[in-house]
């Protein structure tokens, strides 16, 4: 089941599917410490690489196990990072957030301001009524930008997933779309 991905406005941002001129996004991804080691961001890169990279980008729509988007900054249309939806708790009425922004685009509220425009698409349009994220307890920032964007810290992980050849403590976030009081008649 093939998912056509849209493009989604986010302020001063807009939300894409992936093009191969996004190959310098990817580069200055592997160059981050952090990235490689929690995504599928190649840790060394080559051309090879990030061609791989985009490709993988593509073919999460093309199997139907999500959505990913290039954050794109609108009055340059600089690449700034990438933000998915993955679906494949979706028959649970669970949908997975995650996204990353390069180290040249940190602190200019991207990530932000792509997770607000996801998540009311993937709960408006795709009418998903849970979004749910991790993050790190020292990441700070990523949980400062999921709680500005509507989410909220339900609880501490232990050893939860492994980075960088280690178990790693993470918090769940997560979003939950509130029923129209309007829809409770219709029950």
């Amino acid at each position: 089941m093939s998912l056509d991905v849209p493009r989604l406005s986010a302020g001063a941002y807009d939300l894409r599917t992936w093009k191969r001129a996004d190959l310098p996004l990817v580069e200055e991804a592997s160059t981050d410490p952090y990235i490689p080691l929690t995504t599928t961001v190649p840790p060394v890169y080559s051309e090879a690489e990030g061609e791989g990279f985009v490709r993988r980008q593509w073919s999460r729509s093309e199997s139907g196990a999500g959505y990913s988007f290039v954050i794109v900054r609108r009055r340059d249309d600089r690449p700034a990072g990438m933000i998915g939806l993955w679906l494949r708790d979706l028959p649970e009425g669970r949908a997975t957030v995650g996204y990353w922004v390069a180290p040249s685009c940190r602190g200019e509220g991207a990530a932000g301001a792509a997770l607000t425009a996801l998540s009311e698409w993937a709960m408006g349009e795709l009418g998903i009524p849970r979004l749910q994220l991790l993050v790190e307890p020292w990441n700070e920032a990523s949980a400062r930008t999921a709680e500005r964007a509507g989410f909220v810290r339900e609880g501490l992980l232990r050893s939860w997933q492994e980075v960088g050849g280690e178990r790693r403590d993470m918090v769940m976030y997560a979003r939950v779309r509130v029923p129209d009081p309007e829809d409770a008649g219709a029950l």
